[in-house]
């Protein structure tokens, strides 16, 4: 049997039914959010700008690591190893 799921329709269902990934889901949330308001400010310190590519590489690694977890998923629903 063929699953034909997209990528929002798996996250989705990654969401309900893994701990692990609603964990890394919420903390991808947080940085964006850290990120966003960084952003909104007309200067950063050289603090600040530290503290953006920090914050810019951690949530790169999560979604890298979510993604893994999905293209795993997706293998599993269609019965690949």
């Amino acid at each position: 049997m063929s699953v034909l799921l997209g990528e929002a329709e798996l996250r989705e269902q990654l969401m309900r039914a893994n701990e692990q990934f609603r964990k890394l889901a919420a903390e991808h949330k947080t940085y964006a959010d850290q990120l966003d308001k960084l952003a909104s400010r007309s200067y950063l310190t050289e603090e600040e700008k530290l503290q953006e590519t920090t914050l810019k590489k951690k949530k790169l690694l999560l979604k890298d690591q979510m993604y893994s977890m999905v293209q795993k998923y997706r293998r599993e629903l269609e019965g690949r190893p």
